[in-house]
């Protein structure tokens, strides 16, 4: 079994410090970013964001619901999602796998033994596009990652016209990829994952485990609407 104690600071509530008394603070308020895993409750806006993202563009998901629902309820951890007032905005879902590259079994399978996460999906809800929401949260999980004791890289399959995008985030590209949906055909990219985590993206401190932390928003991504 993996531990995450380590990774705790990366998946806190981002919030900053009331500016009233904690007495007369409105109780059951929502904070106003948050990045945590996700869970099956969340599956249904997890695929509602992630169907809007992809049919419109290649006219398939990479996961269905009841795929969402399959690695939400096996590997939780191996997910990110970022709320805004409670709303899912943006998420990861990953799984582990044990081979040097991807098969068509890792579309459906986690290997809970492999060194390798699997990154399924990125996706970011239509509202909150073209404002460095994809990059961030990226550089959030990979973050996250270097916490997991196991993992040694992530992996994903992206169709060839985001491997710009991912190229920014650190990802280098292995090759093609031997999987095929419909008539897609997809590049393998790869990151390698060790060290400790950084505490600064872009100059911009990340204070834990003291304060929880804040994002800071990025450039909007040129070339990919994320």
């Amino acid at each position: 079994m993996m531990s995450v104690v380590g990774a705790q600071p990366f998946i806190k509530p981002m919030q900053t410090s009331p500016s009233v008394s904690p007495g007369i603070q409105r109780r059951h308020t929502l904070p106003a970013s948050e990045v945590r895993p996700l869970n099956t409750q969340d599956a249904i806006s997890v695929f509602e964001i992630e169907r809007e993202a992809f049919i419109s563009v290649s006219g398939e998901c990479p996961l269905h619901l009841d795929e969402v629902r399959h690695f939400l309820t096996l590997c939780p951890e191996l997910s990110m999602g970022w709320f805004e007032e409670g709303r899912l905005v943006a998420f990861i879902i990953g799984s582990l796998w044990d081979q040097d590259r991807l098969t068509s079994d890792a579309l459906t399978l986690h290997k809970p033994c492999g060194s390798t996460v699997h990154i399924h999906v990125l996706a970011v809800h239509r509202t909150f596009r073209q404002q460095g929401k994809g990059p961030i949260l990226m550089w959030r999980y990979l973050q996250y990652l270097r916490c997991l004791p196991n993992v040694r890289r992530a992996m994903l399959m992206c169709e060839d016209f985001l491997i710009p995008f991912y190229r920014k985030s650190g990802f280098k590209v292995l090759g093609r990829c031997a999987i095929t949906v419909a008539n897609l055909t997809f590049t393998e990219m790869w990151y390698p994952i060790s060290g400790h985590a950084y505490m600064r993206r872009n100059s911009e401190a990340i204070r834990f485990p003291q304060h929880l932390l804040t994002l800071p928003l990025t450039k909007t991504d040129e070339q990919v609407d994320l």
